[in-house]
């Protein structure tokens, strides 16, 4: 395996960016996601180090090559696409043997690999069936043994799971988890679930408008994000985040809603706070942080509750704070209705504050 280096990768058509100078720096044996909306422009950056399109400009390495001239096939790397792209007509050994024998290896390396990579991803007993004879989790198997075979420096995988239902999507994320680990293999992985990413990756790369918003751990992502765009996209259900004004008046720092609720902040986040650029703040903050209460308490705001989803271990439920809505979480069988009247609690150690101008977090140095 290899590391993979983008440096100030752009491609551009016209006027637009698609990818407007990402850099990532990706280890040996790392496994990365790429995650984002539709559109953020996270396959176009795995389509170009895959060189299945032209870059505009900067550079991509594989190990130690400059890769920005190379074909596909010159890149040694393997990617395994959403729709498998099997050969419905070939059995599941000759699907796998296939890319050998365009490289034509002997037949006996040939066999020694197939029966290697099929007893890596468990799948020796299906390989003399067709796919159309497979599940979709076999038929995944089946595209990750292809890719493997052919012993390659990195593995880029665009949506491998999308086309899963629900319960094998959860299984062969364990199984792409595993199929790291044993292989130390690096990965690039494109998905816009950001469970998927936080579940399976060592980092991930957070994109938005071909824009890269933050490349980090997922522990790190979640716990900091660096803007409120990260914030909203990566946690489920998403960050809570409620646009205020910031009112000093001695050694008080308060946040003030349009409603005129407030908040009086702890000295730590007024210190923060006042990093803003302008009075204008957006405050965070995630459904495990909030605390529901049935009656007033000193330091929580008024609230009526929009909607309860009970999922079984945990109830969400929808609470708007005047005009704007938070997610906050309780036990089963808390007694919540719609239209209750409650008082929402902020836990001032686990908020988060952003610059109402910039979208970009409030941190101390």
């Amino acid at each position: 395996m290899a590391e993979v280096i983008l440096n100030e990768v752009v491609k551009s058509y016209g006027p637009l960016y698609a990818v407007d100078h990402v850099s990532i720096d990706i280890k040996d044996g790392e496994f990365v996601a790429l995650v984002g909306p539709s559109g953020c422009g996270k396959t176009t950056t795995l389509n170009l180090v895959a060189g299945l399109i032209p870059m505009s400009g900067g550079d991509i390495y594989i190990g130690d090559r400059l890769v920005n001239d190379l074909d596909p096939k010159d890149r040694d790397i393997a990617m395994v696409f959403q729709n498998y792209a099997l050969y419905p007509n070939k059995s599941v050994f000759k699907n796998l043997a296939f890319p050998l024998q365009m490289r034509k290896l002997p037949r006996e390396e040939i066999e020694k690999k197939v029966l290697a990579a099929a007893a890596t991803l468990d799948i020796t007993h299906l390989l003399e069936r067709r796919p159309r004879e497979l599940s979709g989790g076999q038929q995944q198997r089946v595209a990750l043994g292809r890719a493997l075979v052919r012993d390659p420096r990195a593995f880029l995988m665009d949506e491998p799971l999308s086309n899963l239902d629900a319960k094998l999507r959860v299984q062969m994320r364990s199984e792409l988890k595993r199929f790291h680990q044993d292989l130390a293999a690096t990965v690039i992985y494109v998905t816009h679930d950001q469970l998927e990413a936080v579940t399976m990756a060592d980092k991930m790369a957070v994109m938005n408008g071909g824009v890269l918003q933050q490349y980090d751990t997922p522990a790190e992502v979640f716990a900091h994000p660096t803007n409120t765009f990260v914030a909203s996209f990566v946690g489920s259900p998403a960050m809570s985040l409620i646009p205020v004004e910031m009112e000093v008046a001695g050694t008080r720092t308060v946040l003030r809603s349009a409603e005129q609720w407030s908040i009086e902040l702890h000295p730590e986040n007024a210190r923060k706070a006042q990093l803003s650029s302008s009075p204008k703040i957006v405050l965070g903050a995630r459904h495990s942080t909030l605390k529901v209460h049935k009656t007033m308490v000193p330091g929580a705001v008024p609230g009526r509750v929009y909607t309860v989803e009970p999922t079984g271990d945990v109830t969400f439920a929808q609470v708007y704070l005047g005009q704007h809505i938070v997610i906050v979480s309780v036990e089963p069988g808390y007694p919540l209705q719609p239209d209750e009247p409650v008082w929402i609690e902020f836990d001032q150690s686990r908020i988060h504050l952003f610059d109402g101008v910039t979208q970009q977090a409030l941190i101390l140095n």
